[in-house]
């Protein structure tokens, strides 16, 4: 995400719009009130004074913890998303608020121009867009949303609404998006990823010419310190990599491979959060009335080219593919752990990947509070830096997630209550010290608190129905209606 950083106080006297049900936990409730000042009426921001539109996968992670609240606002909130989708199939990273004045945030929609450089790509001509997109968290989402409330989801047609749309973004994701030929999806752009400034760019990013400063303003730079930020020089190439791709009118065809300022990685996170989404989207085809068995099978083929191609045994986990410059990009990230929340892992892999995340290079339970977003021995380690170390709310819970899908129980409860702890004492913050939980980038941000309140649920698996996700992709036989 492009996103200043700043921590800021957040207003207390709002009244909270909606019924945060019978829990007097105040962890709870001031999770709720996040949650209330940060909705627009249609969406949630994820932190109103700096980020002031929709973004994708924050609206996911957001409508994850809103089930929680109401249901109602849970689904608003993903369809208002999934209305923006273009006619491609991609779903957009930002839908702009077109009350918020233009220069509130770069890139801004004059930057994007959606709805021309986007029409080939059947940008929507009535809400301006970005044109690149984010991490597919979406039908898990959508999954966990219609299980908080079966009944108001049937009633309202929930699921055979998103469900078409869902559909298309993964087929934009597996046939647009595999430019490295090997069934997995590549991001065009650091953006894409969500984990923007990580160093495991820094490799593909070096080819790129960066855009001349003069031609763009980092209005990051007016609320965060700059040493907590892109360099000014990566933050070019990031402005040239945008342009290009908005000049070529958002196409992934061949000629997005050609150039000397190409850009296209495979990334382990991205695509173990496709292949989740992936089982979540046969769990709602079984619901709407098929089996579902097809979508498992093509999770299950898609964890194996994950583990083929991204799998780096001597480190112990899974790296980002340079498909440009081939070749597997030796960085250790966060994202590299992210796929232990997958039920279909092989043992031995997800084994290992536990021991790399509790060892050196990581140091849960023991050199850290939070898992940090990058290796603690790495050359570009700084635990304030974004993405270049600190500790966030999103990661951590896919992670509390994996150690619990993999019978890791006693680590997932500890690190549910590190994630519970420090999101409490940094007030919501966007992102914290790993070490010390010292709170970093804005307060009150809508994801950490949505997430805090899941886990506040203690929820022991995905689906309160009963089956587990492996259980359901080795059980279900039959067709699919894809």
């Amino acid at each position: 995400m492009d996103r200043p950083a700043q921590v800021i106080a957040r207003p207390t006297d709002r009244a909270v719009a909606y019924n945060p049900g019978t829990a007097t936990d105040s962890l709870h409730l001031r999770a709720a009130r996040v949650l209330a000042d940060n909705w627009t009426g249609a969406s949630t921001v994820p932190s109103r004074g700096l980020y002031p539109h929709q973004w994708s996968w924050d609206s996911a992670f957001i409508a994850i913890g809103l089930r929680h609240l109401s249901p109602l606002r849970a689904q608003t909130e993903l369809e208002t998303l999934l209305a923006a989708q273009w006619g491609d199939g991609r779903v957009p990273h930002i839908v702009f608020n077109p009350s918020v004045p233009l220069d509130a945030y770069f890139p801004s929609p004059d930057f994007w121009r959606s709805s021309t450089a986007g029409r080939a790509a059947g940008a929507p001509r009535t809400v301006q867009t970005s044109g690149i997109v984010q991490p597919p968290v979406h039908a898990l989402a959508a999954w966990l949303v219609h299980r908080a409330d079966p009944g108001l989801s049937r009633a309202r047609g929930f699921l055979s609404t998103v469900y078409p749309r869902l559909a298309a973004w993964h087929r934009y994701l597996l046939h647009r998006r595999d430019l490295g030929g090997g069934s997995l999806a590549s991001v065009v752009h650091p953006w894409e990823q969500g984990m923007d400034n990580s160093p495991c760019w820094d490799a593909p990013l070096a080819r790129v010419t960066p855009a001349p400063a003069r031609s763009f303003r980092r209005a990051d730079l007016d609320h965060g310190a700059p040493e907590d930020r892109p360099t000014d020089l990566d933050y070019g190439r990031y402005v040239r990599l945008a342009t290009d791709y908005r000049d070529r009118g958002y196409d992934d065809g061949p000629n997005s491979l050609a150039g000397p300022d190409a850009f296209a990685v495979e990334d382990p996170a991205f695509n173990a959060l496709l292949i989740a989404s992936e089982h979540a989207l046969a769990r709602i085809a079984r619901e709407l009335g098929a089996t579902g068995t097809a979508r498992h099978a093509r999770a299950e083929r898609l964890t194996a080219a994950l583990v083929e191609r991204l799998w780096d045994p001597a480190r112990g986990m899974f790296l980002c593919r340079d498909v440009i410059g081939g070749g597997l990009i030796g960085e250790r990230g966060v994202s590299g752990l992210v796929p232990l929340l997958l039920p279909t892992l092989p043992r031995d892999i997800a084994t290992t990947l536990v021991r790399s995340l509790s060892g050196p290079h990581f140091g849960l339970g023991s050199l850290t509070r939070l898992v940090p977003s990058y290796d603690l021995r790495g050359e570009a380690f700084d635990p304030h830096r974004y993405w270049r170390g600190p500790a966030w709310f999103n990661t951590g819970w896919l992670l509390e997630r994996g150690l619990r899908q993999h019978g890791e129980r006693g680590r997932a409860d500890a690190l549910r209550r590190a994630l519970l702890r420090t999101a409490d004492a940094s007030g919501f913050a966007e992102y914290v010290d790993p070490y010390t939980g010292e709170a970093c980038g804005t307060a009150s941000f809508s994801w950490t608190a949505a997430l805090a309140l899941d886990l506040l649920h203690d929820q022991p698996s995905w689906d309160k129905g009963g089956r587990t996700d492996e259980d359901t992709a080795t059980a279900l036989k039959g067709g699919d209606r894809g």
